[in-house]
């Protein structure tokens, strides 16, 4: 055996790779019989027909490796409303103490077909999926609210997503506190990313907005980066690219430093680089809004953004002008 599979648990011991049929419970049988184990899977097709678990519990999880042309693909007919890799989704347990804590998935492709959400992560700390492509998914990244008072502790590097180009694509989903993201492209969705809570960093984030989605007609409710929160979510170098609305804090709050808002097409009625549903008091230093402007419109910067004396709102260029506070709310 190759000296780099010796120290992993290889699925295709235990299944025909590219079989055509639904290897979901052979998976998870393996996941089950093989606690602190990082699962390899090679090259090729593995058909599941409903979500495969991991344990959150340290003593039982694993972690799943996947070659970079191995493809977790739905089968016709899905219909659970979960992801198709639910990560922590068993043996539930809050403990960062016992070896076995720091598990997840790492490369290769899953594809959603249109059906599906793709990885979840349920519970459990100090969870990662990196270096990752999910495809044509209806949510393609689910955090959920954590075990530890909903604290989740995921890392995130490297996911590249692809949505439905529906109504109901989302990118990434948010709903636990102090995750970290980080260098991640999102496509074709009606929304690239939804935070429900606070305490999240996201650096390096780039949702894309296609006008061939067959949402084209709501284009007006597109949002690049989408904040219900606001409190202690912190964006870096994140950049909108087409939506409506690049970014919307519904409470007022968040950091924004270096972001960036651009438009490729000046069909649409609206494009508003950033909007605050209520009196703004985060901080605001460092945005580029550029590219064409709405037809009929200026491209402007901001939309509802009455400001708190304590917000801080700097150094915002739109269209190569340098914009003052005032001017901003002009």
């Amino acid at each position: 055996m190759n000296e780099f599979l010796k120290s992993y648990v290889v699925v295709t011991d235990y299944l025909n790779v590219g079989c055509g049929e639904d290897v979901s419970e052979i998976l998870q049988r393996v996941i089950d019989e093989n606690p602190n184990r990082t699962l390899f899977f090679p090259d090729g097709e593995y058909l599941i027909g409903k979500p495969v678990f991991t344990p959150a519990a340290p003593a039982r999880s694993v972690s799943l490796k996947l070659a970079d042309f191995a493809v977790i693909r739905a089968m016709d007919g899905w219909s659970d409303e979960g992801a198709m890799i639910r990560l922590g989704g068993k043996d539930p347990e809050n403990d960062i103490f016992t070896p076995g804590s720091n598990y997840g998935l790492d490369g290769g492709i899953i594809d959603c077909r249109g059906l599906a959400n793709g990885i979840s992560i349920d519970g459990g700390r100090e969870t990662y999926v990196r270096n990752t492509s999910i495809k044509n998914a209806l949510i393609g990244l689910h955090i959920q609210y954590g075990a530890n008072s909903g604290s989740s502790d995921a890392d995130i590097f490297g996911v590249n997503i692809t949505g439905t180009g529906r109504r109901d694509s989302v990118g990434v989903l948010i709903e636990g506190l102090d995750n970290t993201l980080t260098n991640m492209r999102i496509g074709n969705v009606f929304t690239g990313v939804h935070i429900k809570r606070g305490g999240n960093m996201l650096r390096n984030i780039h949702p894309l907005y296609y006008i061939t989605s067959e949402s084209y007609s709501d284009y007006a409710e597109t949002v690049g980066f989408l904040d219900d929160f606001g409190k202690n979510n912190w964006y870096d170098f994140c950049y909108s690219d087409h939506f409506a609305t690049g970014f919307r804090t519904v409470t007022g709050g968040g950091s924004f430093r270096e972001c960036f808002a651009y438009w490729y097409s000046d069909r649409e009625a609206r494009h508003v680089a950033f909007e605050s549903t209520a009196p703004f008091w985060g901080r605001i230093n460092g945005m580029t809004v550029g590219g064409r402007p709405a037809c009929g419109n200026e491209n402007c910067f901001a939309e509802h953004l009455a400001c708190t004396s304590d917000a801080v709102v700097r150094d915002v260029t739109v269209g190569g002008h340098l914009l003052s506070k005032q001017e901003l709310l002009a």
